[in-house]
């Protein structure tokens, strides 16, 4: 059994307990079949289906969506949902499969309740479905969105500080798919934004959103905040970002663990625990200036931050301080 780790932060400011959901993609099986494990695993009941994507729902838990993560297959699925014969579609399906992924996609679920997801886990591993390394093309990974504490400048500041010191040490501990590692979606925040954050003792909500939109106005980042910035102020995002799959919600968008359901010891609780790094360093307001400080000291001329140096005095330092 996987245990998911609990943060340091487990409500919000208005006291409701944090929610996080997942994203999980994997090849290996059908549709139908991780339809199967899934009325399996959690006892969901099917709500609506068609060839591209299939959503269930399980009491006490919410509403899971399984798709064929096709585009293309998704739209022309919807505009033939009525098709008398739609058995070209089901092949589409099937051979869509060999070449895309699947996805799973979870609801918003408390951090006290997360072990729920285990199940399913284990029966998509026990059907066939297998992860990243299968695939060069579609570097198949887990997505985490975890409900942000507040909405305010002070506590996102916090976690972007957080992520900026340990983007390079993260990359190294989930061990990221070299397919998944130059592929440009999990790219990594740019030297120059991470510089600008963490030379930052604070930032006001207008920084946080000036800073973000000129260095990263893309969904392409291993920590997309367009999400989040977009339910503050959908306009502003959207003034810059023209891309209608940013969809607003209170969340942190993460991108960049591997998936490889097909281990025995592997679970969603992996990506989980390494993400609880930043959630544990974001507490740390005077630990993160002193590592601020220091990373911005060690800048060369001409070169910036050596990365090597850097994780592995990062990596000392979380040992030192029990946060790994």
């Amino acid at each position: 059994m996987h245990t998911f780790k609990h943060p340091p932060t487990i409500n919000t400011i208005a006291g409701q307990e944090r929610r996080v959901g997942f994203e999980v993609e994997f090849s290996g099986i059908s549709l139908e079949t991780t339809v199967g494990v899934m009325q399996n695993s959690l006892d969901t009941v099917v709500v609506d289906s068609n060839a591209a994507q299939c959503t269930l729902k399980a009491d006490g838990v919410g509403t899971f969506k399984v798709e064929v993560d096709w585009a293309f297959l998704k739209r022309i699925s919807e505009e033939y949902a009525q098709d008398d014969d739609p058995q070209w579609l089901e092949s589409l399906s099937k051979l869509a499969t060999s070449l895309v992924p699947i996805e799973v996609v979870c609801p918003p679920i408390p951090i006290q309740n997360l072990n729920v997801l285990n199940s399913i886990s284990a029966g998509l591993r026990a059907a066939g479905a297998v992860g990243t390394e299968e695939s060069l093309i579609a570097a198949y990974g887990v997505h985490v969105n975890t409900e942000i504490p507040a909405l305010d400048a002070q506590t996102i500041g916090r976690y972007l500080r957080a992520f900026c010191l340990l983007q390079w040490w993260l990359v190294d501990a989930h061990d990221v798919d070299p397919a998944r590692k130059i592929s440009p979606y999990i790219d990594l925040y740019p030297q120059a934004y991470v510089e600008t954050v963490l030379a930052r003792k604070s930032m006001s909500m207008d920084q946080i959103f000036d800073d973000y939109l000129e260095h990263n106005a893309t969904r392409n980042r291993a920590l997309d905040l367009l999400p989040l910035l977009a339910e503050i102020d959908t306009k502003r995002v959207f003034d810059t970002v023209n891309d209608d799959r940013v969809n607003a919600r209170p969340a942190f968008h993460y991108r960049m663990p591997n998936c490889h359901i097909e281990r025995d010891d592997w679970g969603l609780s992996n990506a989980w625990t390494l993400w609880c790094v930043v959630e544990q360093l974001a507490e740390q307001e005077d630990n993160m200036q002193a590592l601020s400080e220091q990373f911005l000291r060690s800048r060369r001329p001409l070169l910036s931050v050596d990365r090597t140096k850097w994780v592995k005095t990062l990596d000392l330092w979380l040992r030192d301080h029990a946060l790994v």
